[in-house]
């Protein structure tokens, strides 16, 4: 499915491609990328640049740094995720804290709202 998106965000979207966090980076190449399905990285909808987005499930997932636990930011992510969601995208949303702390248990999350099992991967 093909979703609408600002055209002038095409370039940030390249470049934060180029410039993941350690975070994006970590969760990329040690799992993302490893899983048999398409995902795109820093996908343009709307007016978002989403940091990953799985168009088959229609599931979005942000890795937030340290600046979503203020209250603005928090209050500009609960617009995005529901505005996401009106046009049937569920939004999975981990702190830098989880990717660095507990890797393995947001793997196993994600695996488990993607509804593929780990026995699917090997």
């Amino acid at each position: 499915m093909s979703y609408k998106y600002e055209k002038n965000l095409v370039r940030n979207a390249q470049k934060l491609r180029k410039d993941m966090t350690p975070e994006e980076r970590r969760l990329w190449y040690d799992f993302l990328k490893k899983l048999p399905i398409t995902i795109n990285r820093q996908k343009n909808i709307g007016t978002y640049i989403v940091d990953f987005f799985i168009s088959s499930k229609r599931i979005a997932i942000e890795i937030d740094g340290v600046g979503h636990g203020e209250e603005e930011q928090y209050k500009k992510d609960v617009i995005r995720d529901e505005e996401l969601n009106k046009i049937g995208i569920t939004v999975l949303r981990y702190q830098n804290y989880d990717i660095n702390k507990n890797f393995n248990g947001v793997c196993r999350d994600i695996l488990k709202k993607l509804s593929i099992l780990e026995e699917d991967l090997k």
